[in-house]
């Protein structure tokens, strides 16, 4: 569990630096560490095995791609038990990219991204307000994101 590993500063330094830049070569942060790539790999299968880390990933632009609105839509359902037949309809919508079970007002919270305002309206009246259980949404879209980053060490 990530709790209880033992992380001391070179780990540190690898996680820093590969957070920064998923590409940087081993054997630059090795260098930079003063040991050896293959005990940098070890210690990278360390921490994947202790759950710390969950990978890695390519971040598209979604703004490159015409994605030019992100919403943030909380789900009202008719009651919990739809919950898992919701999802399951949600994860076949492409635009929909982050969804969370919610306290509160809803029952869902889920970020979508949509070309623009008329495909947003679009995503909402024709494919997530039609999902049985879905009683209506409360659709807030984001203006600027100044803020997207990781939790730090």
């Amino acid at each position: 569990m990530a709790g209880k590993i033992k992380i001391d500063g070179i780990d540190k330094i690898i996680i820093k630096r590969l957070v920064e830049d998923a590409r940087t070569p081993i054997l630059s942060i090795a260098r930079e560490v003063g040991i050896s790539g293959a005990a940098i790999h070890q210690r990278l299968r360390k921490l994947e095995n202790s759950n710390l880390m969950a990978g890695s990933k390519l971040i598209l632009n979604p703004k490159a791609l015409g994605y030019t609105t992100t919403a943030f839509v909380g789900i009202f359902l008719d009651s919990a038990a739809m919950y898992s037949s919701a999802i399951k309809k949600l994860k076949q919508i492409p635009e929909v990219v982050e969804s969370h079970y919610t306290t509160g007002n809803w029952a869902i919270l889920i970020k979508i991204l949509s070309k623009n305002n008329e495909d947003l309206m679009y995503l909402l009246n024709n494919d997530i307000q039609r999902i049985k259980g879905v009683s209506r949404t409360e659709t807030f879209i984001s203006l600027d994101q100044q803020i997207n980053r990781q939790i730090t060490l």
